[in-house]
């Protein structure tokens, strides 16, 4: 079972919808429309097979030192195989790239991301500043960062994780 793990392209977007589509049915991932995804393309990784692909994340850049791996998807079939870990490490790598030296999950995977030096925190990570900055942010994951009142039910039972790189 071989696969590579690329940048994603725009011809990508609708396969990394269809690999989204069951999380969201069970309510472990939130949706995105699809011009969500086309406007984030960039920030997409995708693993793939035979032409097809198995697997996604995204790194979302936060603030001058603070990236987020979001959307983290492997197949069912190919759970267990490395594909998410090789996700991860391109993510980490294209952070390296950035600049960035702090990558931030929100994840009911705890053990996937500890094995990859992750480790749960608490809620102030950030200077007041720096805070009151992000509060500016419409993006939804930066509230599920900041641990906003109006994200909390698409937070619970989650883990906020952070890695120093």
């Amino acid at each position: 079972m071989t696969y590579n793990v690329r940048a994603a392209r725009t011809s990508d977007v609708r396969g990394i919808l269809a690999l989204l589509d069951p999380w969201v049915q069970r309510r472990v991932l939130l949706g995105k429309e699809v011009v969500t995804l086309f406007e984030a393309v960039q920030e997409f990784v995708v693993a793939e097979s035979d032409g097809e692909l198995i697997g996604c994340g995204a790194l979302h850049v936060m603030w001058e030192d603070l990236g987020e791996i979001r959307t983290l998807i492997v197949a069912d079939g190919w759970l267990h195989h490395g594909v998410g870990g090789a996700i991860v490490a391109s993510l980490e790598a294209r952070a390296r790239e950035l600049g960035l030296t702090r990558l931030f999950c929100l994840t009911f995977e705890v053990d996937f991301f500890a094995r990859r030096g992750f480790s749960p925190i608490g809620e102030q990570i950030v200077d007041p500043d720096v805070y009151s900055q992000l509060l500016r942010s419409p993006d939804e994951g930066v509230a599920e960062f900041l641990d906003l009142a109006h994200v909390k039910p698409n937070t619970l039972g989650n883990t906020r994780m952070l890695k120093h790189l």
